[in-house]
């Protein structure tokens, strides 16, 4: 069982909604990103997204898009990204999902990856824009690591392409809240709720919900319905704002998240 798995075994069994940090690794600095790390833990957060910096990030807004430029103008490549794993590791059993793009691990190699990212202390990979129709082979080297492979279901998603995401799906299925790139908004996707029940009558896995999610009353206004709810954008702006404040901000995002979830809530899309 993967850190992943027992982290919402945890969460099931507090009744509690968990938070899932992203962060675009090396930015600025290869060596400053296991601090950030460690200042996100302290802050509540349950799982780090460790985002590996591509030149062509289609799914990425302006502000991670940005991050990414940083880091790899810092020198951050995969490989020290699971450098920057291995130094987080030694310190801290908090379950670290790779996020990154297909070209940097067909590059890298499917086996080597594998091998590696489990040396690392990794416990999942998540290739944004890898189609799930045709990952069977990725997958099966992922498992057989022993890892786990979380795959995107969109709004726009067919029903045939949610139950392959639940097929392939191991750890938790990331719920994209609305169409478009990652970015900070101001209220919650009307497509956010139904989108939800659809995947629930695909899979029993955990659910966990990004894109657009910024503030303590959007976390808030998700947490009844999902099992986690992911931060990015907000995160990696106030890295770039000031990152000595990051745990601080931290706290405030999960400060809605520290009572029991309760059995009935409405979403507030507005």
């Amino acid at each position: 069982m993967t850190r992943i798995a027992r982290l919402f075994e945890t969460l099931k069994r507090e009744n509690r909604c968990g938070m899932i940090a992203y962060l675009t690794a090396g930015d600025p600095s290869p060596e400053a990103t296991p601090s950030f790390i460690q200042a996100l833990e302290r802050g509540g957060a349950d799982l780090i997204e460790l985002g590996v910096p591509f030149s062509d990030p289609i799914a990425d807004g302006p502000v991670i898009q940005q991050a990414g430029d940083r880091a790899l103008a810092a020198g951050t490549t995969l490989a020290k990204v699971l450098d920057i794993a291995a130094k987080v590791r030694k310190r801290s059993e908090i379950p670290l999902l790779l996020f990154t793009y297909l070209n940097p691990v067909l590059r890298y190699g499917f086996d080597k990856l594998a091998r590696d990212a489990k040396a690392a202390g990794i416990d999942g990979c998540l290739l944004t824009d890898a189609s799930v129709e045709e990952a069977g082979d990725y997958v099966k080297v992922m498992r057989e690591a022993g890892l786990d492979t979380v795959f995107l279901a969109a709004p726009t998603s067919t029903e045939r392409r949610l139950k392959l995401v639940a097929e392939y799906s191991s750890g938790f299925v990331y719920l994209v809240s609305r169409t478009g790139i990652t970015g900070e908004q101001q209220t919650i996707a009307d497509s956010a709720l139904p989108l939800i029940e659809r995947m629930r009558a695909q899979t029993g896995l955990p659910l966990a919900m990004g894109f657009g999610i910024s503030k303590p009353e959007h976390v808030a206004a998700l947490a009844p319905w999902v099992e986690a709810v992911v931060v990015g954008s907000a995160i990696v702006r106030q890295i770039e704002r000031d990152p000595s404040k990051l745990e601080a901000f931290m706290r405030d995002l999960t400060r809605p998240l520290a009572s029991p979830r309760p059995r009935t809530a409405r979403l507030d899309a507005g």
